[in-house]
């Protein structure tokens, strides 16, 4: 009898241990932190709120402005970032992305917690002496939370942005260095392609006819280069349309189709006067299409929360 009620009680025992075991598990689950997404472009809505329209207008409103002034804005909007603070999770995906320019640590997050009516800007050390504690509350007090509280989180967050893009374009920074990086320049290569093999015809014509072959297409390429350089300002993209300019303009009167009459072209590979169609092109539509990165931006906690 005493041996059965012990046994009995053991495994009793063993069962609440079990029992409160998987409680522990299923607490600890519940309360795991938030995971910091991957940083696929300059604006990342992990909820579902911003239109495309709207996605791709904030994008390219903050692409531009790193162009202009080197300095990187990016927008997180998250359901919640519970059980950690906004502050707190907010840091870690400033250590995540790093955004801003390394060394110049110029980078600054609006990020959302939708469901949790919780917003904050975080501040890279670079941009602490303009975008200051006290100018980023006013900007979430004053322009982004009233339009939140109307159910307009498109417009609270691009007016928001764009005040926090006229005052950071108050600092003094460093000039945004030209683009040596293939892999970020050729985004922008779709419409210059057109213009490339139009511009290649039509001025290697003409430089052929005065210099001969080999330098009429050495000076298409350098003519060729130094246009794209003064239209997108990349060094790799005026290289590469430069040297598709010298081969076409080079191979050109090796195709039939290349040398007819409404290329300028002869077969002989002079230029000849005619008439010429199709020759505009049409501007593509730019986003990030996850080609966006952090520069290496460092951050030590400043900017300011806020609610609605």
């Amino acid at each position: 009898m005493t041996a059965r009620l012990l046994r009995a009680c053991s495994t009793f025992a063993s069962r609440c241990v079990l029992f409160f075991a998987l409680l522990l598990a299923f607490a600890s689950a519940a309360s795991a932190d938030v995971a910091v997404p991957q940083l696929t472009g300059r604006v990342v809505d992990q909820t579902g709120t911003l239109s495309s329209s709207d996605l791709a207008s904030l994008n390219q409103k903050l692409r531009d402005f790193e162009a202009k002034k080197g300095s990187q804005v990016a927008v997180l909007i998250v359901p919640t970032t519970q059980p950690e603070t906004i502050e707190q999770y907010s840091i870690r995906v400033a250590d995540a992305w790093k955004v801003g320019r390394k060394k110049v640590d110029d980078g600054a997050i609006l990020l959302v917690a939708k469901n949790d009516r919780h917003l904050r800007i975080e501040v890279g050390y670079g941009l602490e002496g303009a975008l200051t504690d006290v100018t980023s509350r006013r900007i979430i007090d004053e322009v982004i939370t009233p339009k939140f509280r109307t159910g307009d989180f498109a417009g609270g967050i691009s007016d928001g942005v764009d005040r926090m893009i006229r005052v950071i374009d108050g600092e003094p920074l460093p000039a945004p260095a030209r683009s040596t990086s293939f892999s970020n320049d050729f985004s922008d290569f779709g419409p210059v392609i057109p213009f490339a093999l139009f511009a290649s015809l039509f001025v290697g014509g003409i430089l052929r006819t005065m210099l001969g072959r080999l330098l009429g297409s050495v000076a298409t390429g350098g003519v060729l280069a130094a246009l794209a350089w003064f239209m997108v300002g990349s060094a790799a993209l005026a290289l590469a349309v430069g040297a598709i300019a010298f081969l076409l303009a080079f191979i050109a009167d090796l195709f039939p189709m290349a040398t007819g009459p409404g290329t300028g072209y002869s077969r002989r590979g002079s230029w000849s006067s005619g008439s010429s169609s199709g020759g505009g092109w049409s501007s593509g539509s730019s986003s990030d299409s996850g080609s966006f990165s952090g520069g290496g931006g460092s951050f030590g906690g400043g900017g300011a929360s806020g609610s609605w």
